[in-house]
């Protein structure tokens, strides 16, 4: 019961964030672990430097944008499931950078998944991800999601996207 009522909650928080977060999963990781994943629109290394807090890089392919670049830092809120998301994103649309924070929402692995909702927005834009991670062997997760990107100037861009990620 208690496993459905997070899941519950998630899929309520995913349609309040609707469909407009960082091209990166929402992981889960211990104190001083570390992850390293590809997908289909980029790559991000990221560390969880305390029991709280994890940062992070991220390249991003964007379609008509060439690429962008974020630093951030997620910071646990409620257990690992609820984070504080903030950074710093480069080379948006207009040659602008922006300063953006945001929020994402995970349940606790159940089979070997965990499902994931975030949202992050900075002055020129907002981003949403909904997705899953699927522990494949040991430290290797797989993950299927949709993201939906909407710079202030140009056109918005979603998608399917799947990703890797090892962690160690």
């Amino acid at each position: 019961m208690k496993h459905l009522k997070r899941i519950a909650g998630l899929a309520l928080a995913a349609s309040f964030l609707g469909t407009s977060a960082m091209a990166a999963p929402v992981n889960q990781m211990a104190a001083h672990e570390t992850a390293i994943g590809a997908n289909t629109k980029g790559a991000y290394v990221e560390h969880k430097v305390t029991n709280k807090a994890t940062v992070g890089y991220e390249y991003m392919d964007r379609d008509e944008y060439d690429n962008q670049d974020a630093a951030y830092l997620q910071y646990d809120i409620i257990g690992s499931e609820v984070k504080a998301i903030g950074g710093y994103r480069w080379n948006l649309p207009g040659d602008k950078s922006n300063a953006f924070i945001g929020a994402s929402i995970s349940t606790p692995k159940i089979f070997g998944f965990d499902a994931y909702a975030s949202y992050a927005a900075g002055k020129d834009f907002n981003e949403t991800q909904v997705g899953i991670n699927k522990n494949i062997i040991a430290n290797l997760d797989a993950n299927l999601n949709y993201h939906n990107f909407k710079p202030d100037e140009g056109h918005h861009e979603d998608g399917i996207g799947v990703g890797v990620t090892l962690k160690f």
